[in-house]
């Protein structure tokens, strides 16, 4: 049987931030750091971060306020070609297409690194190093089979897009 508190406990963890831009960990009743909230992601902990004051979900700023921090030190995963191009898509027809496509081609690329994962549990770091240095079979078709995905995600924008245009051409009394 559980405790009242154990069934009161909420499946998401808050965290409040606060004007002096301090982060409160309601679940754990201790104020915390941007790091640890990057622990949390990387737990894939659910949480949500409000402001202190207004009760505004603050969550994706902060998301990418450790995106900036991580892009800074070290090495950046985005070229400025790449980051360039994501700015560019803002306000375009595109924009909406755009963030489910990159979400989605993500989310392919995190199930193929799990299945990679899975598979090289019992593999030495010796065998490991051999196995990334041939273009073996295995990953070939795993990253083939991620390339068609893409190329799938992408096909359905195109014919998306082309429904969207034809049928507002429509509302308009212009056929193609």
């Amino acid at each position: 049987m559980q405790s009242k508190k154990a069934a009161a406990k909420p499946s998401q963890r808050i965290i409040k931030k606060y004007p002096n831009r301090r982060l409160y960990d309601t679940d754990t009743s201790t104020y915390i750091t941007l790091a640890e909230v990057r622990q949390l992601v990387m737990d894939s902990e659910s949480f949500v971060v409000r402001d202190a004051k207004t009760n505004d979900d603050l969550t994706r700023s902060i998301l990418l306020q450790i995106i900036l921090e991580e892009e800074a030190g070290g090495a950046p995963m985005f070229t400025e070609a790449v980051l360039s191009s994501i700015i560019r898509f803002y306000g375009h027809a595109m924009q909406g297409f755009m963030g489910s496509y990159i979400e989605k081609n993500i989310q392919a690329f995190s199930e193929m690194q799990t299945q990679l994962q899975a598979q090289s549990k019992s593999v030495s770091p010796e065998m490991w190093a051999q196995f990334m240095s041939m273009q073996s079979p295995v990953l070939q078709s795993m990253m083939g089979g991620y390339t068609e995905q893409s190329k799938s995600l992408l096909s359905q924008m195109q014919e998306q897009m082309q429904k969207q245009t034809e049928q507002m051409l429509g509302a308009f009394g212009l056929k193609r």
